[in-house]
């Protein structure tokens, strides 16, 4: 009984188990699979990314004061975070991994950064 290329259809020749006939075919099928989710993921991705740096580079020494004009000019987009911190005193953190800030009075946020 022989095999055929999920991806093109050519008959497979080698280990029982392969499914497609090349590299070439294994990663179209694999990117066609997965076309919608990776677009999704992707975007998501690159704004945690891009707030991710600006806390960075905004943030040199691990904790400072900003404001949230000067958040949103270097293009900060606050609906995107990786998770959300609540203390014993009931502030409320947002972090990018290890970059956080939180609303304080005036339009101003402080920038922290967790210790590793």
């Amino acid at each position: 009984m022989s095999k055929t290329c999920l991806e093109c259809g050519e008959k497979i020749v080698g280990r029982e188990d392969k499914k497609f006939c090349s590299d070439s075919c294994r990663n179209a099928y694999n990117n066609k699979m997965n076309k919608d989710h990776n677009n999704l993921m992707r975007n998501i991705n690159n704004k945690l990314r891009k707030n991710y740096r600006i806390l960075n580079e905004l943030n040199p020494d691990g904790k400072t004061k900003i404001s949230r004009t000067k958040l949103l000019s270097k293009g900060f987009d606050f609906e995107f975070m990786t998770s959300i911190y609540h203390t014993k005193n009931g502030n409320t953190y947002y972090f990018l991994y290890d970059q956080g800030y939180m609303t304080i009075e005036n339009d101003q946020y402080v920038l922290v950064k967790k210790d590793s």
